[in-house]
């Protein structure tokens, strides 16, 4: 039995653009799944696109319904800031050392191992610093990366601030400019580089039309593969 054939594709129901997973197999018959990585479409290897999309057209009432209603990932343990802990930061693990001082986050990239060393006064608390620490570094980074895409657009560049938002990874508008979700900063640049492609492409287009996916593709063309990608990935973040 040949393996399956899988493509990273999108379409559109009820006004939204979708993406979706297509598969292709030596099974017999269409199907569709849904669960916390989206929607899968299974099709026998003879079948055409065209004909793959009009099946998911035609349940494209219950596609977005449980889409909406689809089971989140199962949520994170908490995170312990405690010696010799593991974080990542950008896609890299970085080992959490407990000093003194005075409630300072060191970032010690030198060696073989990567430290991040809250020097923490006498009773501060730990998981405070860690966290204030964690969001400084990632306003400085996403303001960077903003900056970088607002150059390569020719669009002036938008206040920048971090979200906590439970549900969405960034946002745009015209009167707060774009706030991205801090926890981005855990994950590599270059899924961070897609969440921000997506909200600077906003400047251009308030919307998600057909214009609009073509200023993301313009910024950042494997945007399909990033989205699975961040998706996969929320599902492992620590929770601080």
């Amino acid at each position: 039995m040949s393996a399956a054939a899988v493509e990273l594709r999108e379409i559109i129901l009820g006004g939204q653009r979708i993406a979706y997973t297509l598969r292709r197999s030596a099974r017999k018959t269409l199907g569709l799944r849904i669960d916390h990585r989206g929607l899968t479409v299974g099709v026998p290897l003879r079948v055409g696109l065209r004909e793959a999309e009009a099946f998911i057209r035609s349940h494209a009432d219950w596609v977005v319904e449980k889409l909406q209603a689809r089971p989140s990932a199962p949520p994170a343990a908490a995170f312990e800031p405690v010696e010799g802990a593991s974080i990542p930061f950008l896609g890299d693990a970085w080992q959490l050392r407990l000093g003194r001082g005075n409630n300072r986050v060191l970032w010690h990239e030198q060696g073989p191992d990567k430290v991040l060393e809250l020097a923490l006064r006498g009773g501060a608390d730990a998981r405070q610093l860690l966290l204030r620490g964690l969001q400084q570094r990632s306003l400085e980074l996403f303001t960077h990366r903003v900056e970088e895409f607002c150059l390569r657009l020719g669009r002036p560049m938008p206040a920048v601030g971090l979200s906590n938002a439970r549900t969405r990874w960034g946002s745009c508008s015209s009167r707060s400019g774009i706030r991205l979700h801090w926890r981005l900063v855990h994950l590599p640049l270059g899924l961070i580089d897609y969440v921000v492609a997506h909200e600077v492409a906003h400047l251009v287009e308030m919307n998600h039309s057909p214009r609009f996916w073509a200023v993301v593709e313009s910024l950042y063309p494997d945007h399909l593969a990033a989205r699975k990608a961040l998706r996969q990935a929320a599902a492992h973040l620590p929770s601080i």
